[in-house]
């Protein structure tokens, strides 16, 4: 038999210990530094260690913050009333929301057709990443009448939840009409945003929200990480 090489000895002993428990879900693993010396190896075997575990799903790599172990995927469900807080918090793990962007544009063709505007009507457009545990779980993008809704980007300076800016706006429900998903993979700038690799499998939603009265409110896109997520289908009573 041929002889066991270093490099799998590594990948063999934390997987062991991540299977006892020496090592939880969202854990921060030793750096190469300290994991070279209690191996007593270079840096490169251990590279290739960590490389095989991401390879199988164990372990990801956050670009500046090290390795850590993969969390449990988040199941998250795809009902007529989906908020993300209620969703994450269903599952166990704390959620949170980054916005990156947020403006106020003329709408383009596919936006304005998907909400029921005329050519060049104004959308407030508010882009982002949503989190669990701290690990980036989708990128979004959400795009809503202006003329709607005229103070909404200046509530979500107080506020984090789309969903309580629209209410302070007067919204007071709104339900999911209609969902479109597709698999996809992440281009540079989407995996810098999910701490991917470059081409890593994301899940691409487009959605319709829209009010008691049938009237479209918010077209969303979302890029979910693949290996981050579950998405179920189903009537949904989740509200935030």
């Amino acid at each position: 038999m041929p002889k066991p090489s270093l490099w799998g000895d590594i990948a063999d002993t934390l997987t062991a210990e991540v299977g006892r428990g020496g090592y939880a879900p969202g854990d921060k693993l030793p750096s190469e530094a300290e994991l070279s010396l209690r191996f007593g190896v270079n840096r490169h075997t251990v590279r290739r260690a960590l490389a095989h575990l991401a390879g199988q799903g164990l372990l990801h790599a956050r670009r500046g913050a090290g390795v850590f172990v993969a969390a449990r995927p988040t199941e998250y469900p795809l009902g007529q009333r989906v908020r993300f807080a209620q969703a994450v918090q269903a599952g166990g793990q704390s959620p949170s929301r980054r916005f990156l962007r947020r403006e106020t544009r003329s709408a383009a063709q596919e936006e304005a057709r998907l909400l029921g505007l005329t050519d060049g009507a104004q959308v407030h457009v508010v882009e982002g990443i949503s989190l669990a545990d701290g690990l980036p779980l989708a990128a979004f993008q959400s795009v809503f009448p202006a003329l709607r809704f005229a103070g909404l980007l200046q509530r979500l300076d107080s506020t984090l939840s789309i969903t309580q800016a629209l209410r302070d706006e007067g919204l007071a429900d709104y339900t999911r009409a209609s969902t479109r998903i597709v698999a996809d993979r992440a281009g540079a700038a989407l995996a810098g945003l999910l701490h991917l690799p470059e081409g890593a499998p994301v899940l691409r939603t487009k959605a319709v929200n829209v009010d008691a009265f049938g009237q479209p409110v918010e077209f969303g896109t979302t890029w979910f990480a693949g290996d981050r997520v579950t998405l179920t289908v189903g009537p949904d009573e989740c509200e935030k």
